[in-house]
């Protein structure tokens, strides 16, 4: 399975549209957010992408609730986890989080393949106890080049994909 994976939009638009049209182009199945969408309208361009999202909720993440019922009564493709998520992608368990602490803990517990996370804005990958921990960097574009990852769970291949 194609996975992207993103985080730290902080409802820049443009670069979000940008991320979902590569998205598209590499047949992405699936898109997981590691957080700080910040505003409702967000969701909404995610959901335009036509596949499953996959959030949790950052610092910046202000109105959990809105977000939440948004995400359950008008949109089609969003499930928002809380703080941390779990998905399995063909057999390939990936958890997510918001804090590079809390991704650190679920990697050295050896329960997932890929552990994903944000917060830090900066794009890193290392093993963990045999978990791949990934942030794929942000796409806001505030502290670095705007980017994210597109993960292939059938080799393991990561690809960073700049905006």
């Amino acid at each position: 399975m194609i996975a992207a994976v993103m985080s730290d939009s902080h409802d820049h638009i443009d670069n979000i549209r940008k991320a979902l049209k590569i998205i598209n182009d590499e047949r992405a199945e699936m898109i997981i957010h590691c957080g700080d969408f910040v505003a409702p309208f967000m969701l909404k361009e995610l959901d335009t992408a036509g596949v499953p999202v996959h959030g949790v909720f950052g610092n910046n993440d202000g109105d959990q609730y809105l977000l939440t019922r948004m995400s359950i009564l008008d949109l089609n493709h969003i499930t928002l986890h809380g703080i941390i998520g779990e998905v399995d992608a063909d057999g390939f368990c990936i958890q997510f989080t918001h804090d590079q602490r809390v991704a650190e803990g679920l990697a050295a517990s050896g329960h997932s393949r890929l552990v994903c996370f944000g917060h830090t804005h900066a794009h890193a990958t290392r093993r963990v106890n045999g978990t791949i921990l990934l942030n794929p960097g942000e796409i806001m574009g505030k502290d670095g080049s705007p980017g994210f990852c597109i993960v292939n769970t059938k080799t393991c291949e990561i690809q960073r994909m700049d905006l």
